[in-house]
């Protein structure tokens, strides 16, 4: 986990672990996780890495079924979960054919969510995944990652908020670092 107070760098950093941003000094190698010898390349990271935020942007004019459908297209999703399975882990059923512009925050926190932790990528970054989430959906999201996180490396982003981390064994405080 990556702690600190709002402002300190903490989405700054997962943006330029995903590779979304390019870092004002150094670089990030990429590195196969099957082969600690071989780079990825740069345009390629993205195969490997999903990541969720409050302000990623998504399609307001396409469904959640068509949400899942195009991300597909891109990443495959773990175990080979359908997208009737994906739309039934959402607990959204009720407004899966209407459009996401129409969702709650809560509600689109949680596809942001779903997207991320269902995508078959060794590395999930998690950027304040709490955020617009209620208890209910808090107890959720702690059951989504613990169910889909396995074998992977999950990097949370938070400002200390524990309910989105207990899975979390290291930590690491960006102020200690400035």
């Amino acid at each position: 986990m990556i702690l600190g107070s709002n402002g300190s760098g903490k989405s700054t950093l997962l943006q330029v672990i995903a590779g979304s941003m390019i870092p004002s000094e150094g670089e990030v190698l990429f590195r196969d996780p099957f082969s600690e010898k071989k780079n990825i390349p740069e345009e390629d990271a993205y195969k490997y890495v999903s990541y969720a935020a409050p302000y990623l942007e998504l399609f307001d004019e396409f469904t959640l079924r068509e949400s899942i459908e195009f991300q597909a297209q891109f990443k495959p999703f773990r175990k080979g979960l359908t997208t009737k399975e994906i739309i039934s882990i959402t607990d959204l059923e009720k407004a899966k054919d209407k459009p996401l512009k129409y969702y709650s925050s809560g509600m689109r926190q949680r596809v942001r969510l779903a997207l991320a932790v269902l995508a078959d990528t060794p590395l999930l970054l998690l950027d304040e995944p709490a955020s617009n989430l209620d208890k209910k959906a808090i107890g959720w999201y702690q059951e989504l990652v613990g169910n889909h996180a396995q074998n992977r490396m999950v990097i949370v982003a938070s400002n200390q908020q524990e309910y989105e981390y207990p899975f979390c064994n290291k930590e690491l405080k960006v102020e200690d670092y400035k």
